[in-house]
């Protein structure tokens, strides 16, 4: 459920970078689209906002899952990534307690973005946000429900076709099951590397920006 202006930190700490950044469809700026029917349109977005201009990528999360299958399809368009803790419920050992893996799948599109929010930033944050975005919030609830789903009917890349130079990273503070996939990941990558950023969690884009914008660096001096 992120959006394109959580990355504002990290952007800054790349002053001499040019950056290109969207919300997916079904998010803020992208709301009116509806979420993506498909996973593949995911990746067919992001194609479409490179416009045929090679860009090293940074995928949070879901987003590392869209940077990795389009790379996989168009490496001569991603010639290296970084990736942060990118969802892999199609493991089989990955835990069915977290939004990705189907909890709290029974409640209403909008219930189920109000617990997921919750469990990001917490119930205090939470109740301090102006009844106006928990209403977008919650709106959105659609949109992360379609994407879940998408991710639960198989793997959506294949780790050994990612030819790339790509960076797994993870937080020291994050959980077990975001720890073990990182570093399963970064094994099964042709080309992969684990990097921990101390005292980060899943959130190290807003806590942490200036060791991602780090990592990113790193990505882009191993571009093909």
């Amino acid at each position: 459920m992120d959006r394109a202006t959580s990355f504002t930190r990290l952007m800054a700490k790349l002053p001499d970078w040019s950056v290109l950044y969207y919300d997916r469809r079904g998010y803020a700026g992208s709301a009116e689209t509806g979420p993506a029917e498909t996973f593949g349109h995911q990746v067919d977005d992001l194609l479409a906002v490179l416009d045929g201009e090679p860009a090293v990528a940074f995928g949070h999360s879901f987003g590392g899952d869209v940077v990795l299958a389009a790379a996989s399809h168009r490496p001569e368009l991603i010639p290296a990534a970084l990736v942060w803790e990118a969802p892999q419920p199609w493991l089989p050992w990955w835990p069915s307690h977290t939004a990705a893996g189907g909890a709290q799948e029974q409640l209403e599109p909008d219930e189920r973005a109000e617990w997921f929010m919750r469990r990001q930033i917490g119930d205090r944050v939470w109740e301090r946000l102006p009844s106006a975005t928990q209403a977008r919030r919650r709106a959105e609830g659609q949109t992360l429900q379609a994407e879940m789903a998408s991710l639960r009917g198989g793997p959506v890349f294949d780790a050994a076709r990612v030819s790339i130079p790509v960076i797994v990273g993870r937080g020291t503070l994050s959980s077990t099951h975001q720890r073990r996939s990182a570093r399963e990941l970064a094994a099964a990558l042709p080309n992969g590397e684990l990097a921990d950023i101390p005292g980060a969690t899943h959130g190290a884009h807003l806590s942490h920006p200036g060791e991602v914008a780090d990592l990113l660096r790193r990505a882009a001096a191993r571009a093909l």
